[in-house]
Order: structure tokens, then C-alpha cells, then sequence
């Protein structure tokens, strides 16, 4: 133990190549934790998605980024990587501004909130702006226009089973973890702010009240532009299809686009996702263009007006009813045709007969070379 010590004393981690050497041994050592099914693995969210999202959000110096549920900081570092890589030079005032007033985290759980402040010491931010606390605790009606950041960046966590005193700090009550975090971001982002999370596909099309509500709610006040639909095994160790919603706040939307990933493999710990992997969704969100994996979708489709509208038995007179909106944004490629076209019942029983028949003939010649009558 004593010459372990002597080594340890001898290592100062003063140059910046030294820092970013350990702060690359410290991110794989997450990263194996999650492969091993540890502790670890839990906080730890892909890198090349994590670049992804920052990409598109596209921050700048000068706005505050927040994570609520920030694990090992992985979006917090990676956010602070794209802002100090894409400038030449930073002034000592940016420095200052990138080391104390641009990063904030919220994290109840005590191991991961020792690893995200270790990894953004050691990647650079040597005073982390992160609270251990419960972030669902707070009352999101008591965050006020001081308490808001521009932009938030999140992987929040899935999962049933939030208390009801919990619960009673949102308006829509839900016992989902990620849709109580997705109403405290939606309030917690400033006007115009900007926003990229990663949440259960099956948030878009679920009919529960809780998912219309929120659905609605994020429709009617944010801007949901982009859509990235990720394959299974994005997550290692976790089977739950995820998708990544990209919007602002402010505005209501008027036309999502989306972007199904469609690999030539499937992922796993051999085959991880890479940000090759993402470079077209990348090119083509900037202009939102469609392709065979993208597509746009206007808010009529979304809320049902502009299709035909059903006819209302009390009145005689054409209407869209309100109960029957689910604001329904599920991943629905149209240039993929998925459906099974099921066959008649009519064809289906020629078949059966037609096949009946090529039996009995089998059996008959069978029967013949064993010198035996067939009866049908």
C-alpha cells in the first residue's frame, strides 16, 4: 500500500494532454461498467449519441446547459468538448464563463453523482455545477424565470412505480419517471430555449391520459422539429427501443421531422452504435430533408384536421371530436411498406382444399405402391 501511495504522490495530472489521457481511462471505465451490467452502466449513455444530440442542439458560449438527471455528466462533458473544440481561441472571460456559469446537473443517486463530478473535473470543468438532490421533488410550480436555463440535455430514467406525494409536484400526474422529468424540463427551459432527450418510443403513440396530456402539452407549447428513431441495442443491457425529441420552446409545433435509423446490423457490445452511424441523420436534419429514412409530418396529421372528418351522430353535421384526439406521433416510415396484407377468409379456404386434395393424391400413390386401396 505504501509504494502504491509513493506512485500515486508522484502523478500531478498538470498537463492538459495528462488530464485528457485519465479523463479517457475514467470514460471507459463507465463504459465497461455498463457492458458488465454494473452500477455503472445505468448512468452512462453512448458517446457517439451523446455528440450526436449536442450537434443538433448546437450550443453556444454564453447559454446555460442543464441535465436533471445528468449520471456520469456525459452530456455535460461532451457539451463542453463541442463548445471549447469548435473555438480557435477562448478569451479568459469565456473560460470563465464556460468554467462557472454554463453547466448545471441535478443527481439523487450518491455513486453516480461522484462519477459525473470526477469526470467533469477531469475533463477541464474544475468546479461542476451539480446538486445531489432529487430533481422530481421540486414543485415545478415554484420554478421561477431565474431558475431557467437555455438549453437542456437529458437521458432521463425509465420506469413505473413514483410514489403519489411525488406525482403531486406535476400537473399530470403519472407514476412514469421519464414523463414527470419531461414536464420538468419543458418548465424549467427558458422561452426559445432549446432542448434534446432521449425517451421510450413508446411515448409517441401511448393512449394512456397521462401520455396524451403530455403529448399535447409539449405540442401546444414547444416546437417538436426533429425526431431520431433509434434501433434496439443503442443501450447494451437494456431492451427498451428509445427515441431522441429535439424541440424548442415558445411555439407551438406545426411540422415534425423524422429520421428512422436503419442499420445494416444489428448493435450490441461488438457492434456499437458509432457516429458514422449517425452522419446522414446529422447532414440531413440541417435541412430537413426526406429521404428513404425521413420524412415530415404536418400538426394536421397529428391532431387530425385536414382528414375527413367523421360524422357526428348528435348533430348530422361533420366534426372531429376532441376525446378522440391522442396526438398520435408514432414512427410510421412511409417509405417502408411494414403491413402484413391479410388474405380473405374465401382464398384461404380454396387453399386449404387445394392442398387437401394434393395430399390425398400423395397418399393415394403411397398406398397404391404398397398394394393398398386408399379410401377418402
Amino acid at each position: 500500500m505504501r509504494e502504491i501511495l509513493n506512485v500515486v504522490d508522484e502523478m500531478h495530472f498538470r498537463l492538459y494532454e495528462e488530464k485528457h489521457e485519465l479523463s479517457h481511462l475514467y470514460e471507459a471505465k463507465i463504459k465497461n461498467m455498463g457492458n458488465a451490467g454494473r452500477n455503472g452502466g445505468e448512468y452512462y449513455t453512448p458517446r457517439p449519441l451523446i455528440k450526436t444530440i449536442v450537434k443538433v442542439v448546437n450550443p453556444k458560449i454564453g447559454d446555460t446547459i442543464y441535465d436533471g438527471a445528468c449520471g456520469s455528466a456525459g452530456f455535460l462533458v461532451e457539451a463542453y468538448n463541442y463548445l471549447t473544440e469548435n473555438q480557435s481561441k477562448l478569451t479568459s472571460s469565456q473560460m470563465a464563463i464556460l468554467q462557472n456559469k454554463t453547466f448545471y446537473g441535478k443527481e439523487i443517486k450518491s455513486l453516480a453523482y461522484i462519477i459525473g463530478i470526477m469526470n467533469m473535473i477531469l475533463h477541464g470543468i474544475e468546479a461542476p455545477n451539480i446538486r445531489h438532490i432529487n430533481t422530481l421533488s421540486e414543485n415545478i410550480n415554484n420554478i421561477q424565470e431565474k431558475d431557467r436555463f437555455d438549453i437542456v440535455l437529458a437521458n432521463p430514467p425509465f420506469g413505473a412505480g413514483i410514489g403519489r406525494e411525488i406525482q403531486q409536484n406535476f400537473p399530470i400526474k403519472t407514476g412514469e419517471t421519464a414523463f414527470l422529468f419531461l414536464q420538468h424540463f419543458i418548465k424549467i427551459l427558458k422561452a426559445g430555449g432549446r432542448a434534446g432527450i432521449v425517451i421510450k418510443n413508446t411515448f409517441l403513440s401511448n393512449t394512456d391520459n397521462a401520455s396524451i396530456s403530455l403529448r399535447n402539452l409539449l405540442l401546444k407549447n414547444c416546437n417538436i422539429h426533429t425526431v431520431l428513431d433509434l434501433p434496439g441495442g443503442v443501450f447494451q443491457g437494456a431492451g427498451v427501443k428509445t427515441v431522441v425529441l429535439f424541440f424548442e420552446k415558445g411555439a407551438p409545433t406545426k411540422k415534425v421531422w423524422f429520421y428512422q435509423l436503419n442499420l445494416a446490423r444489428n448493435l450490441g457490445k461488438g457492434n456499437p452504435l458509432s457516429e458514422n452511424d449517425l452522419a446522414d441523420f446529422v447532414k440531413l436534419q440541417k435541412i430537413k430533408a426526406n429521404s428513404e429514412n425521413s420524412w415530415s409530418m404536418d400538426i394536421k396529421e397529428i391532431t387530425g384536421e385536414g382528414r375527413s372528418l367523421r360524422r357526428s351522430k348528435a348533430t348530422g353535421k361533420g366534426a372531429t371530436l376532441k376525446s378522440d384526439l391522442t396526438f398520435d406521433l408514432s414512427v410510421k416510415n412511409p417509405n417502408k411498406n411494414d403491413e402484413v396484407i391479410l388474405r380473405e377468409p374465401k382464398e384461404i379456404l380454396e387453399e386449404m382444399k387445394k392442398l387437401d386434395k394434393e395430399s390425398v393424391e400423395i397418399l393415394n400413390k403411397i398406398n397404391k405402391k404398397l398394394g393398398q386401396k386408399y379410401d377418402q
